[in-house]
């Protein structure tokens, strides 16, 4: 009924493939809203299983799917959304070429991982294929949200903004995470995975999105391209 999606791009969407890794705090609402929009393919990656500590933050997970696998858990929930999409599962860690192979199938990349291994082998993968990456992160009352598109030379990368020397062993079971914060952060990158697939409106593409939840205050950072970038240039 959107005049801004209307069927053309209801069709749109259900022709899409989206490539989602991290099933927790991030992935949940991600896949959610995603499964609810009708994407025509969702592949999702984690070899995790769920624990009784997820269920604070992880919606998709509910307390009878304690110690099953993650994949499995959302395959099944998700699939009572919507039994009309398909859903592709891999519960298990994919090397560089397994998710280069997933990258090149797919419309878009969303990074809903919690370490910066993942987030730095996501980004390389996403410059080499020339797949869109929408990238966020929570921890405590703090998000950030940004997406990279490596088909337009403006943009920068992941690496533009940190640099892989960078070392925490900060996490949300560690240090903990408001919970509410990663429906915010998620519904974020879901909104803007479907604006990139329908072309709609005005991505943030070049801006980190800064969500302080304890203060409720957003503010936006512009990534400029780093010339130096050992991935993106």
């Amino acid at each position: 009924m959107l005049p801004e999606i209307d069927v053309d791009g209801q069709e749109r969407i259900k022709n899409s493939k989206v490539l989602l890794i991290g099933l927790g705090g991030l992935g949940s609402p991600i896949s959610i809203y995603l499964t609810a929009a009708g994407v025509g393919e969702l592949i999702i990656a984690d070899f995790d299983k769920v624990n009784l500590s997820n269920l604070q933050r992880q919606i998709l997970h509910k307390t009878r799917d304690i110690n099953r696998s993650k994949i499995d858990s959302a395959k099944e929930h998700l699939h009572e959304l919507n039994p009309d999409i398909n859903i592709r599962s891999i519960g298990k860690k994919l090397s560089e070429n397994d998710l280069m192979n997933e990258a090149k199938k797919s419309n878009i990349i969303i990074d809903a991982s919690d370490n910066f291994n993942t987030r730095f082998s996501l980004n390389k993968i996403s410059v080499k294929s020339k797949t869109p990456l929408v990238s966020g992160a929570a921890i405590r009352f703090e998000g950030q949200v940004t997406v990279f598109n490596p088909a337009q030379k403006s943009s920068p990368c992941y690496r533009c903004l940190y640099n892989e020397d960078v070392s925490t062993e900060e996490s949300c079971t560690a240090n903990g995470v408001f919970a509410p914060l990663l429906g915010i952060v998620g519904s974020i990158q879901a909104n803007e995975a479907l604006k990139l697939i329908l072309n709609l409106g005005e991505s943030i593409q070049g801006k980190l999105l800064l969500i302080d939840a304890l203060n409720m205050e957003f503010n936006e950072v512009f990534l400029n391209k780093d010339p130096s970038c050992p991935v993106c240039n």
